[in-house]
């Protein structure tokens, strides 16, 4: 999912570049929203895991 987030970041620069700024707003919403979507559920998974008392190798 990070690499969506990145994915977007990347065409927002390009477009920015170019002059498309609409598309760039767009697209840095778009990797923005992912991005603390994907923190979210990595936070998430890390407190599920904890919360279990899995043992670390």
């Amino acid at each position: 999912m990070f690499s969506w987030a990145l994915i977007f970041f990347v065409v927002a620069l390009i477009a920015g570049v170019f002059g498309f700024f609409g598309l760039a707003a767009s697209a840095a919403g778009i990797a923005k929203v992912i991005f603390f979507v994907a923190l979210i559920m990595a936070i998430v998974s890390f407190a599920m895991n904890r919360g279990r008392g899995a043992a670390l190798p």
